[in-house]
């Protein structure tokens, strides 16, 4: 028996990976700053902000949604605040997934990006510095071109990771077609439906796609830096 993906299939994938792209693209720019002052900085602040930006690997996932689902609900002033100026709810849309979305993705993005900031070392620093390169030209001109291994590797890591997301898309935007419901959820329903046949499909090609992903990101990486794409 062939097996075709079904309309709500369809949406799913695509709403989940156009939440994977936003969440991906807001990570790595939003997140440049952050890990860049985690790599430089001393202060002893810095170990309490790398432990919370590392919470989410070790902290379940629905105990993340559950007190998103407040923070971003009526309830909470966030959500209070979106709503005033918008006159809708922020749970259950796709900003709200979004949302919830980068702070779950969070260390898969930041992580990467701090380690290769750590590694450029200070005194390649010193030398831009040296040849009279601000800290803004030794940054874009001498910092992000180093790190490009890094962010090829934090991008996928990223965009993987929130392709996969369950737990807290659930808490969040709950299971909405068309509109909070992406493919692990859609997954989920099929074999709750016992519809095992578009279960399997669905989950090949996750499995496909996430094997992939690390395949690139494992070649990536074993490359000497002066072949990196």
């Amino acid at each position: 028996m062939e097996m075709v993906l079904a309309h709500q299939d369809w949406q799913a994938i695509q709403l989940s990976l156009l939440l994977a792209g936003i969440t991906t693209v807001v990570l790595l720019v939003g997140g440049t700053p952050l890990a860049w002052w985690l790599a430089t900085s001393r202060r002893p602040i810095r170990w309490w902000v790398e432990s919370l930006v590392a919470l989410p690997i070790v902290l379940p996932p629905t105990v993340l949604g559950f007190y998103l689902l407040i923070f971003l609900g009526t309830g909470g002033w966030l959500g209070n605040l979106w709503q005033s100026l918008t006159g809708h709810v922020l749970a259950f849309t796709l900003p709200g997934l979004v949302l919830a979305s980068v702070l779950y993705s969070l260390p898969f993005v930041i992580q990467p990006l701090q380690r290769t900031f750590e590694t450029i070392g200070q005194p390649t620093l010193e030398a831009a510095w040296s040849l009279g390169a601000g800290p803004w030209d030794t940054f874009w001109h001498v910092v992000l071109p180093l790190a490009r291994r890094g962010y090829l590797t934090a991008g996928i890591l990223g965009f993987a990771h929130t392709l996969g997301e369950f737990g807290v898309v659930l808490m969040v935007g709950g299971n909405i077609p068309g509109r909070t419901q992406v493919i692990s959820i859609v997954l989920y329903d099929h074999v709750e439906n016992m519809d095992y046949a578009q279960a399997h499909l669905l989950s090949s090609l996750l499995l496909g796609f996430s094997f992939l992903a690390l395949l690139i990101l494992f070649y990536l990486n074993r490359r000497p830096p002066g072949r990196l794409p």
